[in-house]
């Protein structure tokens, strides 16, 4: 089967920029380039594009969604990681930014990466956008954390109440033969954990894999860094938008706006975050758990710390 990805909230995401032709424009994921292509569409001869990815296939991407033409933006496409977004902006001589879009989830294509992404398939554990650091993949992580810290891993990071059942599966597994494929994983996965959680709509390694590729990529770490090096470069007026899949990503972007708009950097602007319609969660039933959240830059003086209803409104 071919892989397929279906860029979710593109419309809601990119009006919810307010783009103008002119603006500096960061796409801190490229992914699919769905978002890219339309942000692209967006902008006039004045405008300028960052695209940022840590994978090279979105680089290609996103390279290939791009015609050009003598009325488009400036476009910069980099394969990095937007945790170094401050860095990147400095190397191409953009000093502000006026909007920024986050996506957090990672499309469909890489689920035939041959990385580890996918439990349904035999592949190596490495789970990681690129070519893996020496001892720095989901495999390395598997067969030399200790058991306790394995297990605050997976709980931490998967929200998986089975944790230590799982921790304790692996380790005992390890022992005999490293733990070097996703189907070796998910046969202890599933050894650690009760005969009725296998037959559940969810597959029971999905939590356990979730919370190895979050730590294997420190993605969490990158989110933050991430958000705070595009709000120190954000203009007056400008905005940051960021779709979430899953709640621990939603609590670190909720926390960082709230945290920014306190500090009288701007407001938040979606009261309650927005989420697909029933119209896309028919097409794309993946879509069901995304979020999108839209901060807004101000006069950093206070009077747009936050709006007439109190932040414990924000879902």
């Amino acid at each position: 089967m071919e892989p397929r990805h279906d860029t979710v909230l593109l419309k809601e995401a990119v009006e919810g920029l307010d783009l103008s032709p002119s603006d500096v424009v960061v796409d801190a994921t490229l992914g699919a380039a769905g978002h890219f292509g339309l942000l692209y569409g967006a902008l006039g001869p004045k405008g300028v594009l960052v695209g940022i990815d840590a994978d090279e296939a979105s680089i290609a991407r996103a390279t290939g969604a791009v015609e050009k033409r003598e009325d488009g933006p400036t476009v910069h496409i980099v394969h990095d990681n937007f945790r170094n977004i401050t860095n990147i902006l400095d190397h191409e001589q953009i000093s502000c930014i006026d909007k920024a879009l986050f996506d957090l989830g990672w499309n469909g294509f890489q689920l035939t990466a041959g990385r580890g992404f996918s439990f349904r398939t035999d592949e190596p554990l490495l789970m990681t956008y690129g070519e893996p650091e020496e001892g720095k993949s989901a495999a390395d992580l598997v067969n030399t954390l200790p058991e306790q810290e394995l297990s605050d891993l997976i709980y931490t990071y998967g929200e998986e109440r089975f944790s230590r059942g799982i921790a304790k599966s692996i380790c005992e597994r390890r022992k005999k033969q490293r733990i070097l494929t996703t189907f070796a994983l998910v046969e202890a996965i599933e050894a650690g954990t009760p005969s009725w959680y296998h037959t559940r709509k969810l597959h029971p390694a999905t939590k356990t894999f979730q919370a190895l590729r979050i730590a294997t990529n420190d993605e969490l770490g990158a989110l933050r860094a991430g958000i705070a090096g595009a709000l120190s470069r954000l203009t007056l007026g400008g905005r940051i938008a960021i779709i979430t899949f899953h709640s621990i990503e939603d609590r670190i972007v909720k926390g960082e706006l709230r945290d920014a708009a306190y500090a009288g950097q701007g407001t938040v602007i979606t009261r309650k975050p927005i989420v697909p319609s029933d119209e896309e969660l028919r097409a794309n039933p993946r879509a069901r758990s995304a979020k999108l959240r839209i901060f807004e830059r101000c006069n950093g003086e206070g009077v747009c710390l936050v709006q007439e209803e109190p932040l414990e409104v924000y879902a």
